[in-house]
């Protein structure tokens, strides 16, 4: 997104709750993924670096959210 562009609030809360739905789905995939590849180690680390990249995603896009629903701009 370009500096210039408007998100509303909404945009943000809905974002938002995605992220957030990402991450709690994560941590109910995940056991159950490292159940199944636990026997092959390369499955496993590239399933931990997998959860790890769509982690740090989800964190950015929450933290964006929440930077720009509560910083106020002075214009």
């Amino acid at each position: 997104m370009s500096k210039h562009e408007h998100v509303s609030k909404e945009q943000l809360f809905f974002f938002g709750l995605i992220a957030g739905y990402a991450l709690l789905g994560l941590f109910l995939i995940v056991p159950a993924v490292l159940a199944v590849v636990g026997t092959n180690l390369l499955l496993l680390a590239v399933a931990v670096i997998i959860v790890i990249i769509i982690v740090l995603f989800a964190l950015a896009i929450i933290l964006k959210g929440l930077s720009r629903l509560f910083h106020h701009r002075k214009h």
